[in-house]
């Protein structure tokens, strides 16, 4: 099949997106599929042009800064009609989404689309709590509007499902879990020696453990009630260092949160990595946690596990399935003391045990799988195209 996917983020641009797009590019390449992706220019975008990678170009979005949104222009769409796809597979609901759906109509060809991102929660970077209610009714009826006009939706857990249908989303839906490079990620990939020189970049001393977040540095994610628990966590486990992976809005606001709880000395916001290394990141971390309400999927929980790292999370529908409770991972409550207690639980023998077995649940979320589900996906979304 001749495929085109259309994303407002892309690599070298690191979330949840990004990562779950560029790997569905590189197995369905893999596949012997012709994928072409469209996302807007972003930074290093320069040093991943291919023929079939194609970066528009873009403005970064006011409301949040370090995202970029394309402008694609009369030529540019001239370019991807003339392409000709079997099928146009969505990843945004906004200006990339809708290129994708022209593109689509131009070519008379099945259109898919990946609902990633649950918009009502993050309504107040336009807001700022200004009539949000109102603004989260407005976008929970954009979500249905937009889903309706699809041959089929793939949500990444029921979690996501559930709500479109709560929407009024009456398009077909599978349930498709972004998936990942496994092996990649594998604990036995990474010498002593590459995980303390990761550490030493990241300000960890020696004989310190790590408690590790990777991801967006921004409110959605909830890392203040991590960083309100941790210097509770301190007191009872003084050897261990708070490592923040990523960049975003809240930075500077958690810098100045850790100050003022007189735990900076023991806090590193190490900012952005290349997402070819990332594994390595994980690789330096004794226990990873999210207290995220917002995650379709997670896939950073995966990647953590796949590295062998014993996962804390604030329970979330999302992680139904995905965590099993004292199994291979640790649910908490939403409350303060709850995180704390469950923080301490990973820290102890009993975290250790789990961070021995993690990888192994793991597995089924390879790129292979998703890949072959998504293919399988396109392929009843040709049949009904056609039909209708």
């Amino acid at each position: 099949m001749k495929i085109g996917l259309f994303t407002d983020t892309f690599y070298p641009e690191i979330n949840g997106v990004a990562t779950s797009c560029l790997n569905l590019e590189r197995e369905l390449t893999r596949r012997g599929h012709e994928v072409h992706v469209f996302a807007p220019k972003c930074k290093g975008w320069e040093d991943n042009r291919r023929d079939h990678i194609h970066y528009i170009a873009s403005t970064p979005f006011l409301a949040l800064k370090d995202r970029n949104f394309a402008f694609p222009t009369p030529i540019t769409s001239w370019e991807a009609e003339k392409l000709d796809f079997d099928v146009v597979h969505t990843n945004s609901e906004f200006i990339m989404g809708h290129f994708g759906r022209h593109v689509a109509h131009s070519n008379g060809c099945a259109l898919v689309h990946t609902y990633h991102t649950v918009w009502e929660d993050y309504t107040y970077y336009i807001t700022h709590g200004l009539a949000d209610d109102t603004a989260r009714r407005l976008t929970r009826k954009y979500s249905q509007w937009w889903c309706d006009h699809f041959d089929r939706v793939i949500t990444p857990t029921a979690k996501t499902l559930d709500l479109l249908r709560s929407y009024g989303v009456q398009a077909p839906i599978d349930i498709i879990p972004s998936g990942m490079d496994i092996a990649r990620f594998a604990p036995e990939r990474h010498s002593a020696e590459e995980r303390a020189a990761a550490r030493t970049e990241c300000g960890v001393k020696p004989g310190e453990r790590v408690l590790l977040n990777i991801g967006r540095i921004a409110k959605e994610k909830n890392l203040e009630q991590i960083l309100r628990v941790f210097p509770m966590l301190h007191r009872v486990c003084p050897d261990v260092r708070f490592v923040l992976i990523g960049e975003g809005p809240q930075s500077e606001h958690l810098e100045k949160l850790a100050q003022e709880l007189g735990v900076s000395e023991f806090v590193t916001l190490a900012g952005p990595k290349p997402w070819e290394k990332i594994d390595r990141y994980y690789a330096m971390g004794d226990v990873f946690v999210s207290a995220s309400r917002s995650e379709t999927q997670g896939l950073t929980y995966i990647e953590a596990m796949a590295s062998g790292l014993c996962v804390c999370a604030v329970n979330d529908a999302c992680l139904d399935g995905v965590i099993e409770d004292g199994v291979n991972g640790i649910l908490s409550g939403e409350r303060d003391e709850e995180l704390l207690s469950v923080l301490v639980r990973a820290f102890s023998d009993e975290g250790h045990t789990i961070a021995e077995h993690a990888a192994q649940y793991a597995a089924p979320y390879s790129m292979e799988n998703f890949a072959a589900r998504v293919e399988e996906c396109y392929i009843k979304a040709v049949e009904e195209s056609r039909k209708g």
